[in-house]
């Protein structure tokens, strides 16, 4: 009997920092986001733990409007990779 070939196993992203927000509010979470993103180097990666009800809408918005790249969000889990400069 030959054995089934198993599927790869996705590897999260090496996180260069990590961040537990909590259940820190939307709007300190995204202006505390913001300076964390800030003083990360361009294509460092932030595992943020956030676990404000309106995390899973809000992350993935400030993503696309700044820039930034969501890797992953498997709430309250979010990778975030900076953007280039």
């Amino acid at each position: 009997m030959t054995e089934m070939p198993r599927p790869p196993v996705a590897t999260p992203p090496h996180a260069d920092l990590v961040w537990d927000a909590d259940d820190l509010a939307c709007g300190d979470l995204i202006l505390q986001l913001r300076g964390r993103m800030e003083a990360m180097s361009p294509g460092q990666v932030l595992r943020l733990i956030a676990r404000d009800p309106g995390a899973p809408e809000d992350l993935p918005a400030w993503c696309r409007l700044t820039g930034h790249t969501l890797l992953s969000a498997t709430p309250p889990v979010y990778m975030i990779r900076r953007k280039e400069r």
